[in-house]
């Protein structure tokens, strides 16, 4: 049924200021305690049926479809949330860096299934594990909080039928074409691109209620498709129809900041290539799409392009359309370095073509693995411990290891040899720290009924997400901080105490201890140095080497149930904060600055113009990263201004792609726009930026972000 959309009506309603206490774990405790003397596991389960059935169901006036996280706050009084809080910390949950979120379903066989279809598969398991009491408590579970699930969603279709009851004309009609979807969808399996739509966005909801942050739609226009191809042909919806859609479901993505948490980096991945033959995806959905964040203007969803070969000139075209409405969205993936990167991890080529990202650019197997993690790898640091002896040089304190001192280094192979070794113990330490962050003592009282429905194999398996029902192991990300830092410090120390002698490497230490002061003529030569990101092979060889040097040192690690440590070359808003933690450096920066951000050349020292920027950027092997990589560049709003304009900058895209580069995002608002609102917030609140890895609005970032964001290199 078409109807008009009134998408600034809608996004009022869902700004409108909220009151209320969360409520979810009073709902949770509900269900805990009805049913203590349960197992554990079944006690989880009925912990969420009762979220998801109890919560209050919230529809708006102009809502086209179901599903809101208003319903989390209620008035709830002090004393009822604290006793509530106590049942649930009976059931700790997992974490981030225990795999609870960050993840991104297997929405295409959970679609071709459905809510009755998935309940028939956990039936089939429990009879062929009759006698396994574990593998059966596990599979009750599962089905407890898929019928939780419908009981949500019936309870929505009740409050459609409410709101219709009290509504005339159009509105009437809607309402009541929203309860009849959402009863429909708890029976059968979705027939229609509208029912495939809500119960996706519907699993979303349940996902958030649960406490889950940053899950992927995975490839959206992909596996919805199918359904908008039948529906085309029958006439039911348009490419219009669609579009508003999909801007109806993004928009309400924002509710998360109104109710206080912030924007949710909620990924979506459009374009990219074929799993069965590798051939080109790009459809009408894809485009779709991009007119519906558009038209939202949020910083989320988090969108993210697969970018081939033989991607159409049209679709990068309109991504570029999109990014230079000053969103800074989609970020750009390059699936020629993706898919051969992930298949070194040992997946099938057809489930690497279909990955995804989730967070902010993490590459991820749909479906078939654990929840994501990552963390934080402060190269830049271990540089400073073999300058240093092992020692920090902003407070003497010893982290590293007995490398030698400075001058004990002849050549710039001694001194690299005594950087390796450094990186060799980090590298160890932070294996071991995340082993230790990542295990779970008692993994049978930490189950997710409901995520592992989502998951292949866990129902056909009778296991856990989290204790081996998942197609795959898990995967973790060691992020590299500093690339740029790092290759520009060791293209000085070259050029300097190496090559042209200008000091030795201890003069060089004791001015770095000094944070330059009494050395500022020794500073200058250090910023004149060759700097990565002007296609200068004296600086670019370290980026190439700091990329392989840091796969060789994780290829070796495997996670706790033996999966794989990729590295990434991302840092999001973390290079201020290691910045912090590391002293002078070589390439002229100052103590405790930020380091370089990302894979990204450091903040105004790629001068040479976009192309050789690009010559730079393209020259590690980024098959060896297999999580991904983050390059933030920042261009002129007029680079989009026109057809002829964006063809150029395309052009420069698809060479940067053809030549090894793995992502790219870009910036198109102007410095002197970005100080403006610095001056003026309440002028600019609407303001959307790319930080790294994820859009947000400018004027609520912290002040030392805006500043990184500010001082990037501008491209004309």
């Amino acid at each position: 049924m078409q109807m008009q959309f009134d998408l600034t009506a809608l996004k009022a309603e869902v700004q409108m200021p909220v009151s209320g206490r969360y409520a979810a774990a009073v709902y949770r405790a509900q269900g805990y305690a009805q049913h203590a003397d349960e197992e554990n596991v079944i006690a989880r389960a009925y912990a969420i049926h009762s979220l998801f059935t109890s919560h209050r169901k919230v529809l708006y006036q102009n809502d086209r479809f179901a599903g809101s996280l208003r319903g989390m706050l209620a008035d709830v009084s002090e004393e009822a949330a604290s006793a509530a809080g106590q049942i649930c910390a009976q059931y700790p949950e997992r974490g981030f860096h225990t795999n609870s979120d960050h993840y991104a379903a297997n929405y295409s066989h959970f679609l071709n299934r459905g809510i009755p279809g998935t309940l028939e598969d956990i039936d089939a398991s429990l009879i062929r594990y009759a006698d396994d009491a574990e593998k059966t408590a596990f599979l009750r579970s599962t089905k407890i909080a898929m019928e939780g699930f419908a009981g949500m969603i019936l309870g929505y279709a009740d409050e459609a039928d409410r709101m219709a009851d009290a509504a005339e004309g159009d509105d009437k009609l809607r309402f009541a074409e929203i309860a009849a979807r959402c009863r429909r969808i708890t029976t059968e399996a979705p027939q229609s691109f509208a029912d495939a739509l809500q119960l996706v966005w519907f699993t979303y909801i349940a996902f958030a209620y649960e406490g889950r942050y940053a899950m992927a739609f995975g490839r959206l226009d992909q596996y919805l498709y199918p359904f908008y191809e039948r529906d085309l042909a029958s006439g039911i919806v348009t490419e219009e129809s669609v579009t508003d859609d999909f801007a109806s479901i993004f928009i309400k993505i924002g509710e998360r900041r109104t109710l206080g948490g912030g924007d949710d980096v909620s990924n979506i991945a459009i374009g990219g290539v074929k799993p069965e033959d590798g051939t080109d995806a790009t459809n009408a959905l894809s485009y779709c799409i991009l007119r519906a964040v558009r038209a939202c203007f949020i910083p989320g969803p988090n969108l993210s392009a697969r970018i081939h070969k033989d991607t159409p000139k049209e679709f990068l075209d309109a991504c570029l359309e999109v990014i230079g409405t000053g969103l800074g969205y989609p970020a750009l993936m390059n699936d020629d370095v993706n898919i051969p990167a992930l298949q070194r991890m040992g997946y099938s080529l057809e489930d690497c073509r279909d990955y995804c990202m989730v967070g902010c650019i993490e590459n991820f197997i749909q479906g078939k693995q654990p929840p994501w993690s990552d963390g934080r790898f402060n190269t830049p640091v271990y540089l400073e411990y073999a300058l240093n002896n092992g020692c920090s040089l902003l407070d003497g304190v010893k982290r590293g290891i007995e490398t030698g001192e400075p001058d004990s280094f002849a050549t710039m192979d001694d001194f690299m040899d005594a950087f390796m070794e450094q990186l060799r113990v980090g590298a160890k330490n932070y294996v071991d720290w995340f082993n230790r962050a990542n295990t779970v003592a008692d993994t049978i009282n930490h189950q997710s009924p409901f995520l592992s429905c989502f998951c292949d194999d866990c129902i056909a398996n009778g296991k856990d997400i989290n204790r081996g029902g998942a197609k795959y192991p898990t995967a973790h990300g060691a992020c590299g901080m500093g690339i740029a830092t790092v290759a520009d410090s060791l293209a000085a120390i070259e050029t300097l105490v190496y090559r042209d002698k200008v000091l030795t490497l201890g003069e060089l230490r004791d001015a770095l201890a000094a944070n330059f002061a009494g050395y500022e003529e020794l500073q200058k030569q250090m910023i004149a140095a060759p700097k990565y990101g002007n296609n200068d092979d004296i600086a670019d060889k370290y980026a190439i080497w700091f990329v392989e040097a840091q796969a060789d040192l994780f290829d070796s690690y495997r996670t706790p149930d033996g999966g794989r440590y990729y590295i990434a070359i991302a840092s999001n808003t973390q290079n201020i904060g290691a910045g912090r933690e590391v002293g002078a450096t070589p390439d002229g920066r100052g103590a405790g600055m930020p380091v370089s951000d990302a894979a990204s050349p450091m903040r105004g020292m790629d001068r040479s113009g976009p192309t050789a920027s690009a010559l730079s950027l393209c020259k590690p092997d980024y098959t060896r990263v297999a999580c991904g990589t983050v390059v933030n560049q920042k261009y002129t709003p007029d680079m989009f201004a026109n057809a002829e304009k964006r063809a150029k900058l395309g052009a420069v895209i698809r060479s940067y792609f053809l030549m090894g580069g793995q992502e790219l995002q870009i910036n198109c608002v102007s410095k002197d726009m970005l100080r403006d609102a610095q001056a003026h917030p309440g002028d600019y609140e609407s303001l959307v930026v790319r930080v790294s890895g994820f859009s947000a609005y400018y004027t609520k970032l912290d002040r030392s972000v805006q500043d990184d964001i500010l001082a990037r290199t501008e491209h004309y």
